[in-house]
């Protein structure tokens, strides 16, 4: 088995089991809506549920749940395809695309499972909150960006090799 799905694998399953255990702890241990302050002014576990999105994007949407699986199934086949199609020097993809994968995963199982995702992490200045978040979606954010920079940096390795 090549670098490439072992990497794949492993980073995935390991990002969707801290996930899931992070959201079953914070369901278990504290009550909705409760917080935690962590770093006074800046960081809190805050329990929250989103029904929705990003930013409870389409939240009060009729047809979330149905809506929000299949792009999430859509997402995690297209990932899978391209994963697929990675040559072997592509690590930095494999990884960024594990992230993605993982945290596409690791909501959808929450929507399935909860008809929500579990959110709690809560940063903030003072009053000035950015919406919860949870690990799932932190990964999804890293890779995103980790993506975008192995793009940056796959379009100069071409331009240097030429046509």
């Amino acid at each position: 088995m090549s670098f490439k799905y072992i990497a794949f694998t492993a980073i995935s399953v390991l990002l969707i089991i801290i996930d899931q255990l992070t959201k079953l702890y914070i369901d278990r241990v504290m009550d909705l809506h409760s917080s935690i302050t962590v770093i006074e002014n800046f960081f809190n576990i805050t329990y929250m549920r989103n029904k929705g999105a990003a930013f409870s994007f389409l939240s009060n949407f009729s047809y979330r749940i149905p809506f929000f699986i299949l792009v999430s199934v859509v997402a995690i086949l297209v990932i899978l395809s391209v994963v697929y199609r990675l040559r072997p020097d592509q690590k930095f993809a494999v990884v960024s695309l594990a992230l993605i994968f993982a945290g596409a995963l690791g909501n959808l199982i929450d929507r399935v499972r909860l008809g929500e995702v579990i959110d709690f992490l809560d940063v903030h200045w003072y009053r000035h909150h950015w919406p919860a978040f949870n690990v799932a979606d932190s990964a999804i954010c890293v890779g995103v960006f980790l993506l975008a920079v192995d793009m940056y940096l796959e379009e100069r390795r071409q331009k240097k090799q030429g046509p």
